[in-house]
Formats: structure tokens, C-alpha cells, sequence
């Protein structure tokens, strides 16, 4: 693993800094493109997409601040400097992503409804290109395992999962799903906000998946760490709507099977 890409005198260059900026320019480029499908003006959705990021990342640090609360105590000094107490809550960006993006929205023309599904393509290559920095700069740890594919983190014991690695493959296959969903909205083959349900399904079928295959979180609900409890919730809630939202689809698929067999026999 390298932490640090490059290393002069008078500048360290971190790798994980290096594919935040990957993934902010590529999925900024993915929503420009997305919305040049549309007429909504591009000044327009470039304010929304950083008044998200900006939200998103001080809900992501309060969040992370209060599960961690024993560490910070209630020095701002603390809660302010990153750099020397490093830590974000991957949920808490999400969730205050999507609260600052509908204040945003709601303060102008631009219905949430309408736009949020053309930001779930670059939410996901944001997420892959966040995990891919996870991996090669060792942020996260996965746990021991005897599989062919193993990798040696720096600083723990044993052979590891390429934890962080698979989640970032996963969430460019997510990427490429909700871009072609995306394209379905459009047609009326689905409806206005099925992407972002759709993304809130498979963030958390990704991460309560990858929870077993990582080291234990610093902060529990007894067995289950809090971003694996999210988790099964997105993944319990959005199922339930989907099973709902094509329950008619499943019937006829249920039903048809044993037509044919009963027609054969």
C-alpha cells in the first residue's frame, strides 16, 4: 500500500487525496453530461452539486464526530482540523448530501424529483473511485482470510481481503446500471426516482456485504458497526419497495413457469 504518491521536501502528496480529486472531476464531468440532456441551465446544477458537497461533508464530519465522541471530547479545535484528527462518516456524506442538494432545489425552479435521478451515475463513480483510493492507500483494512486473492496491509497482521478494492469494482458496475436506467426514467419505463432508490439499494447490498469481509469498526451496536446497520436497513427498506413496485412483473413471472409445466404435463 502507499499512503503517500509523492513525497518532496516541502509537499507530501497522498494518494487518497489524489483519487478524491479523481473521483470529484469525473463524476462533476458524468453530472455535465447527464444534464446536458436536459434544459437545465449548468450554473444551475453546479451551484446544487456544491452546496451538497459542502453540506455533505459537515454532516459526514458531525456524524463521524459523534460516533467517536471519546476521542474528540468537546475540543473544536479537534472537531475543526481534519489533518491532524482525520475522520468522515461515509453515510453521514450521503444523507447530508441529499438534505443540502433538496434545500438547494427547493429554493429555486428545480424540482428534486426530476433532477436527483442524473446525479446517481456520478454519486456512484464518486464511491468507486473513493474505495479504489481506499485500497492502494491502505485506508481500509479488510479482514484476514486464506483466499487466493490476498493482499499484505502495512501495519497488520496476516494475509487480508482486497476489501475496499471489491467495492470499488462493484460501484462501477453500479455506475453503469443507473446510467442505463437513467435512459429508462427518461423513456417511462420507470419512475422519477427509481435511480436514487436504486442507489440507496445497492450502496447498502455493497457495504453490509463488504462489513464481513473487513476488521472490526471502532464503534459497535454490540455485534453490527453502525455503517453495517445502515446498511441492512437501505437493503431491508428498498427490497420491500422494490418487491412492492414490481410486485405484477414477479406474479407473471411466478405464474408463467407453472403454466408451461402444467401445459407439458
Amino acid at each position: 500500500m502507499l499512503p503517500v504518491l509523492l513525497d518532496l521536501s516541502f509537499l507530501k502528496i497522498y494518494t487518497f487525496g489524489i483519487f478524491l480529486m479523481l473521483a470529484f472531476f469525473w463524476s462533476a464531468f458524468l453530472l455535465w453530461k447527464n444534464f446536458l440532456l436536459t434544459s437545465y441551465k449548468e450554473e444551475e446544477i453546479f451551484d446544487h452539486l456544491f452546496s451538497g458537497l459542502v453540506g455533505g461533508l459537515l454532516v459526514s464530519r458531525m456524524v463521524y464526530i459523534a460516533l467517536h465522541f471519546n476521542e474528540f471530547g468537546l475540543s473544536l479545535l479537534k472537531f475543526i482540523l481534519i489533518n491532524g484528527y482525520p475522520g468522515l462518516s461515509l453515510y453521514g456524506f450521503i444523507f447530508g448530501f441529499l438534505l443540502s442538494i433538496y434545500l438547494s432545489m427547493s429554493r429555486t425552479k428545480v424540482k428534486i424529483s426530476d433532477a436527483v435521478d442524473y446525479f446517481v451515475p456520478s454519486a456512484f463513480i464518486a464511491l468507486a473511485f473513493g474505495k479504489m483510493g481506499s485500497f492502494f492507500s491502505g485506508v481500509e483494512v479488510g479482514s484476514k482470510t486464506n483466499f487466493i486473492l490476498k493482499l499484505k496491509y502495512v501495519g497488520a497482521d496476516g494475509m487480508r481481503h482486497l476489501t475496499p478494492l471489491y467495492e470499488g469494482l462493484l460501484f462501477f458496475v453500479g455506475a453503469y446500471v443507473a446510467y442505463q436506467l437513467l435512459f429508462s426514467i427518461r423513456r417511462d419505463k420507470f419512475a422519477k426516482g427509481t435511480n436514487l432508490y436504486f442507489f440507496l439499494w445497492f450502496v447498502g447490498l455493497v457495504l453490509a456485504s463488504a462489513d464481513l469481509l473487513k476488521e472490526r469498526s471502532s464503534f459497535m451496536f454490540s455485534v453490527i458497526s453502525f455503517n453495517a446497520l445502515i446498511s441492512y436497513l437501505l437493503l431491508l427498506t428498498f427490497s420491500i419497495y422494490f418487491i412492492y413496485y414490481f410486485r405484477s412483473s414477479v406474479f407473471t413471472y411466478v405464474k408463467n413457469p407453472f403454466k408451461r409445466f402444467h401445459k407439458k404435463s
